[in-house]
């Protein structure tokens, strides 16, 4: 008996959100997955998502190698939310950051945590 996706609550337009952690907890992106990029990511182990503005599917570092291999996958309590702990090779932003979560905001100001990877 295999993962039946259709248990998933998706949103209006289909979606689930979908964070990637690395290994060791870092919170690295956040992004968007349908019924099918689900199945894709857990069929073949490779962060697969759907982009909202290109209405087409895109696999983490298809282009930019930069690639994300599935370790785990987990479904929230209500099912409306998906957390994936990966093994990221190089950069998860496409700033070239480790995380898209790079901007802190404390006692009111905006502060950079991380600079660009370098060589990424």
């Amino acid at each position: 008996m295999g993962f039946d996706v259709t248990t998933l609550k998706f949103d209006a337009n289909g979606l689930i959100p979908a964070i990637a952690q690395d290994e060791a907890g870092e919170v690295l992106m956040m992004a968007w997955m349908n019924a099918e990029a689900v199945t894709r990511t857990i069929e073949t182990g490779r962060g697969t998502y759907w982009s909202r503005s290109r209405q087409s599917f895109w696999i983490k570092g298809e282009s930019s190698g930069h690639v994300q291999e599935l370790v785990d996958f987990r479904v929230d309590c209500d099912r409306d939310c998906l957390l994936m702990v990966v093994r990221q090779t190089g950069p998860a932003c496409h700033t070239n950051r480790r995380s898209c979560f790079y901007t802190a905001v404390r006692d009111g100001e905006e502060i950079e945590l991380m600079a660009p990877m370098a060589g990424a």
